[in-house]
């Protein structure tokens, strides 16, 4: 196979893109520098973009820990997208498997594998998905009740069954009227989601009378976030990783 017609079905952009891949110098094949579009590629032969070797495997999955101030999607004219914190060497072809508001962080998988991201993001499927928010307000066991019963946060359906864990609540300042001290308490909470509305967790926080002041998403399924992963960083996923997460979707 030619190693432009290699590099293009490896996904890393069109014949004259790869071209000026070639030109730039970033590839070698088995260690060397390699320039020539129609150099001929073997099947035990190494190729490598910026130091990461390529396969020419049709699907790839990249854990994202997403950063606040980036969108969720493949193209943006006003901000950066999540596929601009992908290595050179990764496909064109990806896209976020699901959405998070520009403001959150944590979890996301980029992929060009749409069975599966269909299975994950199935309303039918009910995938778990988990979240850690730090809400202004006081998280009380009777939020947990109304979470747990489903709440009207203003579409036809009520939401789903959600499971809230408290994990922390304080008062900034104790000796305060229970009135303000309840405007200036802040929470720190888990939530598991199984479905994904518009701005769910933050409008569910709403319905009860609290304001979400950050969340971050901990895990989609089987799928957890590498928290060795610092804000923007990406990696491939591992096979078990994968391999959980196809069992699961029956991908």
């Amino acid at each position: 196979m030619r190693l432009d017609k290699y590099l293009c079905e490896a996904g890393l952009g069109t014949r004259s893109q790869v071209k000026k891949l070639l030109k730039s110098g970033a590839v070698t094949v088995n260690g060397q520098t390699a320039v020539r579009p129609e150099q001929k590629i073997k099947e035990n032969d190494r190729v490598a973009v910026s130091g990461r070797e390529l396969s020419v495997s049709k699907m790839e999955y990249w854990m994202l820990n997403k950063p606040a101030g980036c969108v969720s999607a493949t193209e943006d004219s006003r901000f950066q997208t999540v596929l601009d914190f992908l290595p050179e060497g990764a496909r064109r072809d990806l896209f976020p498997a699901g959405r998070l508001d520009r403001d959150t962080e944590g979890l996301l998988l980029l992929t060009n594998d749409g069975k599966l991201a269909h299975f994950l993001l199935s309303p039918k499927r009910h995938v778990d998905k988990v979240y850690y928010a730090r809400i202004r307000g006081r998280v009380t066991e009777e939020h947990v009740r109304l979470f747990e019963e489903g709440l009207d946060i203003g579409d036809e359906k009520r939401t789903l069954p959600a499971r809230l864990v408290i994990l922390k609540s304080t008062a900034t300042d104790a000796s305060r009227e229970d009135a303000e001290e309840a405007e200036d308490r802040t929470s720190e909470i888990q939530v598991t989601l199984r479905e994904g509305r518009y701005h769910q967790v933050k409008r569910m926080f709403e319905a009860v009378g609290c304001e979400v002041a950050y969340l971050k998403r901990l895990s989609m399924g089987s799928l957890k976030l590498d928290e060795s992963l610092s804000p923007g960083e990406c990696r491939l996923l591992t096979e078990e990783e994968l391999a959980r997460l196809k069992e699961e979707t029956g991908c």
